[in-house]
């Protein structure tokens, strides 16, 4: 939902930046790998440790880093491949996992919340199982439509949580994730029938999705 409503103008931002790193020989898939190992470290340095703020702001910058190799690949100079798609596709669904087993370390073996350690539980599994339904049913020829939450949403909700926690504001964190969770759940019952709707009426797949914060 953000990404259709937002990619436009971050695109204004990103692509000047992708055509410059491109340019300077600067390959996709070496940001889409830095910017991942960037995010697993900072999530699981700064997280479990319950440094939110910190860690907020440092995943934030790598993850980022998904926007500017998406520009690179719609740069006619380095032209998107399919093993990019692959590799940001697998790369994205590590930097999740981070992101929320590092908030669901800190809830369970550091703060004792298992609530909120739910909550993100919830998030982790309902936001794989959303991207894996769109892959899945594109891999048949079926084409899903987006649903309420997809990564963007997924990455925002989360970060503003963390952000919202390290400045010391109460119950933000669990609001966050208990929102998510609901969310990434609708979602994902939305792109189930929106896969059986669409197998019946014979629907294919759209165009490959920019290999950005889309998933």
């Amino acid at each position: 939902m953000l990404n259709a409503h937002a990619r436009k103008h971050v695109n204004r931002v990103a692509d000047p930046i992708g055509r410059w790193l491109v340019g300077h020989g600067v390959a996709p898939d070496a940001v889409t790998v830095a910017g991942t190992l960037g995010t697993i470290v900072a999530a699981l340095w700064f997280l479990p440790r319950g440094e939110f703020l910190a860690g907020t702001i440092v995943v934030a910058v790598f993850v980022l880093f998904d926007l500017i190799d998406g520009a690179m690949a719609r740069s006619g100079a380095a032209g998107g491949t399919p093993f990019g798609a692959i590799l940001d596709s697998a790369c994205d669904r590590l930097a999740d996992a981070a992101l929320f087993g590092g908030l669901i370390w800190w809830c369970f073996e550091v703060a004792g919340d298992p609530g909120t350690g739910a909550a993100a539980l919830i998030c982790l599994v309902t936001g794989q199982l959303v991207s894996y339904i769109k892959a899945r049913a594109e891999g048949v020829g079926v084409e899903v439509d987006g649903g309420i939450v997809e990564r963007a949403e997924r990455l925002v909700l989360a970060l503003i949580g963390t952000g919202l926690a390290g400045f010391g504001v109460p119950y933000a964190l669990p609001v966050a994730l208990w929102l998510l969770a609901a969310g990434s759940a609708w979602t994902m019952v939305q792109r189930l029938w929106s896969a059986r709707r669409n197998s019946r009426s014979g629907a294919g797949p759209s165009a490959a999705a920019d290999p950005e914060i889309s998933l």
